[in-house]
């Protein structure tokens, strides 16, 4: 679950990581409002979306003049941005975040995310502040710096004021950077993120660290124990069919492709998707129906996949453990018929009740093309959509 950046620095405070003083705003006299009770003479009006690159598309501006805040909101205020991590499609812009402007000494990045190999949270940090941390990693992999993180101990003080030396943080502000550190890892843990980066983290020009952006998602099987998280969510941000997918037990992940693939476990979702990119097709989305699908949910499913103006064709994959390949041909039968579908479709059954689920899409009159192997399914179904 991702939130905003305003959101974010809302958890940070909590941990007394410093942050910049600043409220969201939805209206263009709010903003006004803002930056009135924060005083100062410089502002920064930011556009709250759940993506990236912001500032390059025009999202973040810093204003002078309370004149220029309401210029400034006015413009970004229902303005569609457009970054790299968005899409040519963008984002509507429905929130700001007003706050103070800040002395800008240097600017830094630190991040934490959870490790696969090592099974561990890992602390990241680089002198490299304001780029993206991919391209670094790229470009310039020596200038990141690791910890790996012991959760018997946490991000010890050691560990902490090692990674702020190496990043260039003046010795006089070690201390204090290693402090914000051992916070900001706290608030991930506690809060079961699944990744936190401020980029910028900068030294201020009057010797403070602060943490100039905040980016946290987390953990979704961690939600119920974090109800307050679950509140943050903007339905706004997320994928409206992904939405609807997961009223019906769907999980359910819009990608670029045409072919549309309707699958029983995580696992063989994303085998099948990779064995149709091996025959030169690409698939239109990641679709697990779990363990026990219904027919409502076989239907729901369909339905949600031929939104996609795109779709050529749909793969369906199922192997039959706990859930048997007799009923999910019912389910796929009946579904086929509620939602007239006029797109290919590609079965491969296996597993329990195989031959009588075989036997249902035979006799049912409707024409599925049925496939023995994955293989065999994959080539088919990229046949039929003209890969």
């Amino acid at each position: 679950m991702k939130i905003h950046e305003y959101q974010g620095k809302q958890i940070l405070r909590e941990y007394d990581v410093a942050v910049p003083r600043g409220e969201p705003c939805f209206s263009v006299d709010e903003a006004v409002g803002v930056a009135r009770d924060l005083g100062g003479d410089v502002w920064v009006v930011k556009a709250q979306i759940h993506a990236g690159g912001r500032g390059k598309g025009g999202g973040v501006k810093v204003a002078k003049s309370i004149d220029e805040v309401k210029k400034y909101a006015d413009e970004i205020l229902g303005m569609t941005l457009v970054t790299h991590q968005t899409g040519p499609e963008g984002k509507e812009v429905k929130r700001l975040l007003v706050e103070e402007g800040a002395d800008i000494k240097d600017e830094l990045y630190v991040g934490l995310v959870v490790d696969r190999s090592s099974q561990r949270v890992v602390f990241m940090a680089s002198s490299e502040g304001g780029t993206e941390i991919e391209k670094v990693a790229e470009e310039t992999p020596e200038k990141i710096h690791k910890a790996t993180i012991d959760p018997g101990t946490g991000l010890t003080g050691e560990q902490a004021k090692s990674l702020a030396a190496a990043i260039g943080i003046p010795g006089e502000l070690v201390d204090e950077a290693a402090e914000l550190f051992q916070k900001l890892y706290r608030a991930f843990w506690e809060k079961d993120a699944s990744l936190a980066e401020i980029n910028p983290l900068i030294v201020t020009g009057d010797g403070r660290v602060l943490a100039l952006d905040a980016k946290i998602n987390f953990d979704d099987n961690a939600m119920y124990r974090h109800p307050e998280l679950a509140e943050l969510r903007d339905l706004d941000e997320e994928d409206a069919d992904e939405i609807e997918a997961a009223k019906y037990g769907l999980n359910y992940i819009a990608l670029d492709g045409n072919i549309g693939c309707l699958v029983n476990g995580a696992g063989l979702a994303m085998a099948t998707m990779d064995i149709i990119k091996l025959y030169g097709a690409e698939p239109a989305n990641f679709l697990d129906v779990g363990g026990g699908a219904t027919t409502e949910q076989v239907t729901e499913a369909f339905k949600i996949m031929l939104k996609n103006e795109r779709l050529k064709a749909i793969l369906v994959n199922i192997f039959g453990g706990i859930m048997r390949c007799d009923v999910i041909a019912e389910g796929l039968v009946n579904a086929a018929r509620e939602v007239n579908l006029k797109v290919p479709l590609v079965v491969r059954l296996e597993g329990t009740n195989v031959d009588k689920g075989r036997e249902i899409i035979d006799k049912s009159g409707i024409e599925i093309i049925t496939a023995t192997t994955m293989a065999d399914a994959a080539e088919k179904v990229s046949a039929v959509a003209g890969a």
